[in-house]
């Protein structure tokens, strides 16, 4: 049996960061895949951010990990989605070069030095004291103290297309089998949850003349402050609808569609359904746009974003011919549905560490998440986690008002998850705070704290936090009251202002930005022009800010009065049954996250609160 410091299980974007946030932090670590060909592999489709995951991977990036350096990296093209609105929900997107992006992340990975990369498939977990052993299906063992289970959607995972069913895993690569029984064994809950993925076409069959193309934004901030130049938009997307006959061809066979035919046991993402489900739920609706993106500079073929489906072969291509520009589309990968099992999230604590086996951390799509931004981000929290753990350190928890990681994971482990859970910017109540413009401001000084922000990368944090310390001096600088002052404001349609006042102050003014007092009045030594436009929403929203910051310091209240964690709840007077179930189930770990219980009230909490005010008084 080889001994490890830590195993990681499962080489997707959770397995991939965990492993990498282990290595980086001095442990010995294993990262074993079932594929080596499957490493950070953009199985459904291939981007990486979209709106409040984009955020999820500047928090990444702040924390030390990889995910944006490799996004920025392999990016056909790049976009700020809700560019016209304000900046709690803007969020950067970019199309990723599927090929390059499994390319890059495998590289890295092969090139850190305390990283073991190895083709296996664990069919079995055994614990034994403090260590973990696992065997893979060749009968190989190996043994650590640290496990992170991250395998995504391959748990005896099915495709589906029409009555068709494969044992298999995404993309054609190889499923796990054994695995879930072996968790099951160690008494872990499992569901079963769907998700899905649409057609891929040769891009010679499009009519892009009937489509309106979707370009990229230049000269605009990365993924990773690690970036040094603008993403080179080298590719362009194109939007395409569906018709009235793709809704009657849908219609006039819905019982053939496994989703809408009951065939699917597992449940689907309620925020990205198939286009069965679209036509089914919206059936006023009389076209649903549609997107064709590159897959990869490396070859022809295109995903049509949008048009999920498990409908049998025959009749997708019925359904694609009938979109717009499609009529002649020839398909090379047709559309499945995917089945697979996952673990029920709140048997996690908020560290990820399973609650009854220590030293066991769970990350990505197996904890009931979609999407790759959620995996990277509960991979870099459990590899983080399980090397505090190793060190025999306070293990890290990220409260909801640090970051979109931070609501996340208190969301899937207090609240659990009927359905694929996908990040958006709704679920964040402090979501001005938690742009993605500043995740490195909010989350590198904790990156450094746990080990893994570098000399490098925090070198340049400083230097930016310097950067932008000198704009908003430069800010402080008054503005004489003559004529060009006057002329400025009214160019602005602004009200003059009767006394001469400082930049920082004009700012604040509803029609003028930053951008405009630097065309006018050149105080700003060509600054960087994303630096710029922190500073300028930082000033925008300070009266917001503030309002925010003064509702966490509440919060933090509940917060700082924590729950021990063998507290006795059945014995508390005025506490209703349905709490306390609840409250034994979940165990949190402070009144706060008690309160985000679903079926724990207010009252009950207020019974809570003075229980632990007066043991925690005992205490001292």
């Amino acid at each position: 049996m080889e001994n490890y410091d830590a195993i990681v299980i499962g080489a997707g974007h959770a397995g991939c960061e965990a492993a990498l946030a282990l290595a980086r932090t001095g442990n010995k670590t294993l990262l074993l895949t079932i594929s080596l060909d499957a490493v950070s592999f953009l199985a459904c489709n291939p981007s990486i951010g979209g709106t409040a995951k984009g955020q999820l991977v500047s928090e990444i990036d702040a924390l030390g990990g990889e995910m944006g350096i490799i996004a920025d990296k392999t990016a056909l093209q790049i976009r700020i989605l809700n560019r016209g609105k304000g900046p709690a929900v803007q969020s950067l997107r970019a199309q990723a070069d599927k090929n390059a992006y499994h390319t890059e992340m495998k590289k890295v990975l092969e090139n850190e030095k305390n990283l073991f990369l190895r083709q296996g498939e664990v069919v079995g977990i055994e614990v034994e004291n403090d260590n973990k052993i696992v065997t893979t299906s060749v009968g190989l063992k190996y043994s650590a103290k640290a496990l992170v289970l991250a395998t995504g959607v391959y748990l005896e995972s099915e495709i589906i297309i029409g009555k068709t069913r494969e044992k298999t895993g995404p993309n054609g690569f190889k499923n796990s089998h054994g695995l879930s029984e072996s968790l099951k064994k160690l008494g872990i809950e499992l569901v079963r949850f769907k998700t899905g993925t649409p057609v891929r076409l040769h891009s010679r069959s499009v009519d892009y003349s009937k489509m309106e193309i979707q370009k990229g934004d230049d000269d605009i901030s990365t993924f990773s402050y690690m970036t040094e130049k603008p993403i080179e938009n080298k590719a362009v997307c194109y939007l395409t609808y569906t018709t009235p006959k793709t809704h009657e061809i849908i219609r006039n066979n819905l019982d053939k569609a496994p989703a809408i035919s009951g065939e699917i046991v597992g449940i689907g993402p309620r925020y990205c359904p198939s286009i069965e489900t679209k036509i089914v739920r919206f059936a006023d609706k009389e076209r649903h746009q549609l997107f064709l993106e590159p897959e990869s500079a490396s070859t022809e073929e295109l995903y049509l974003q949008g048009f999920s489906t498990s409908m049998p072969a025959e009749i997708q291509k019925d359904m694609v011919k009938s979109v717009i520009g499609l009529e002649n589309a020839e398909i090379m990968r047709d559309a499945y549905a995917i089945e697979y099992d996952c673990i029920v999230p709140t048997q996690l604590n908020p560290t990820l560490e399973l609650k009854t086996i220590k030293g066991m951390f769970f990350a990505g799509q197996i904890n009931g998440t979609s999407g790759y931004e959620e995996a990277g981000a509960q991979g870099i929290i459990a590899g983080i986690n399980a090397n505090l753990y190793l060190k025999g350190q306070e293990q890290l928890v990220l409260k909801r008002s640090d970051a979109y990681i931070g609501v996340l994971i208190d969301d899937i482990v207090t609240k659990g998850t009927n359905e694929p859970y996908r990040m958006m910017t709704s679920r964040a109540e402090y979501r001005l705070l938690l742009r993605q413009d500043n995740a490195d401001i909010r989350l590198t000084e904790i990156g450094r704290r746990v080990g893994l922000v570098s000399d490098e990368r925090y070198k340049k944090y400083q230097e930016k936090l310097e950067k932008m310390q000198k704009i908003e001096q430069k800010l402080e600088k008054k503005a004489k009251i003559d004529e060009k002052l006057i002329i400025f404001f009214e160019k602005h349609n602004e009200n003059p202002p009767k006394e001469s006042l400082k930049f920082r102050d004009i700012l604040k003014r509803v029609n003028i930005d930053i951008f405009d007092i630097e065309k006018e009045y050149k105080i700003f030594d060509e600054s960087d022009y994303n630096l710029l436009e922190k500073v300028n929403i930082k000033i925008k929203y300070e009266g917001y800010l503030k309002q925010q910051e003064e509702d966490i310091e509440k919060m933090l209240a509940n917060e700082r009065l924590t729950i021990s964690e063998d507290f006795d709840y059945k014995n508390i007077t005025g506490l209703r049954k349905e709490a306390i179930e609840k409250l034994e189930q979940i165990k949190p770990l402070t009144i706060a996250q008690a309160s985000r219980i679903s079926g724990v009230s207010p009252a009950d909490i207020s019974i809570l609160s003075i229980l632990v005010k007066k043991s925690s008084k005992k205490g001292k």
